[in-house]
């Protein structure tokens, strides 16, 4: 591990920081480790449309309570409820979206 300037404040940080722990200053692009890949709104809507009563919708968000729709798939409800989520997540404003399942 090196040690390099700060591109702001030019104070010295470790070479693989991804911010300046003085400034704030971003070091380089590309989310930090550890934060959730971007979800998309649309592969979650068609997925929820189609493939909702198992939970692959659930799934894909990686909402681990996507477990109780293939529990219960063979009641149907899951189907149901994974429909109205679907045409929720498709009619979602982005911001909302990005809150909700964004990278964090």
């Amino acid at each position: 591990m090196g040690m390099v300037f700060c591109r702001v404040c030019a104070k010295q940080i470790s070479d693989e920081a991804y911010a300046c722990p003085q400034c704030g200053a971003p070091q380089r692009p590309g989310p930090p480790p550890g934060a959730r890949p971007r979800k998309d709104k649309v592969t979650a809507g068609l997925l929820a449309l189609f493939l909702g009563g198992l939970g692959v919708h659930r799934f894909y968000l990686g909402d681990w309570w996507g477990i109780f729709y293939l529990l219960f798939c063979w009641t149907f409800i899951p189907g149901i409820v994974a429909f109205v989520e679907g045409i929720i997540f498709l009619t979602m404003k982005d911001d909302a979206w990005n809150a909700q399942y964004g990278a964090r």
